[in-house]
């Protein structure tokens, strides 16, 4: 059975920092494309981040670049979202997703995904 878990959200004040954690059981995530998205209420879900399969590459949303980091553990079998200086508009659950595309880039649109976490709930908030 393959399987996303996403771990590690939580509140948090703004400015503090935050690091997701991915796990997969079920399949090798080094092989795949990976994203985080986020989701607030109201509000569509939207990419934050992707990393390609072996971490070749890493692409960050405009509103997360330079504060966050995803960054892989391939001994793990885990992939990370360190979230530094959060701000109250990070407030949203986090999905993380694995793509099993053949292409040598990742994207973050979620039609690109075939698996799918439950999410994680972060919240910044004084």
């Amino acid at each position: 059975q393959l399987e996303l878990v996403e771990s590690g959200g939580t509140l948090v004040q703004p400015g503090g920092s935050l690091r997701l954690s991915c796990d997969a059981s079920g399949f090798t995530l080094d092989y795949h494309h990976i994203a985080w998205f986020r989701q607030a209420p109201g509000k569509e879900r939207e990419g934050v981040s992707c990393i390609t399969r072996r971490g070749g590459s890493e692409y960050y949303a405009d509103s997360v670049k330079g504060r966050f980091t995803i960054s892989r553990d391939s001994a793990e079998n885990t992939v990370y979202l360190q979230m530094n200086n959060l701000k109250p508009e990070d407030t949203a659950v986090y999905y993380c997703a694995a793509a099993e595309t053949s292409g040598t880039m990742c994207l973050m649109a979620a039609p690109f995904y075939d698996y799918w976490g439950q999410g994680t709930q972060v919240t910044v908030s004084s």
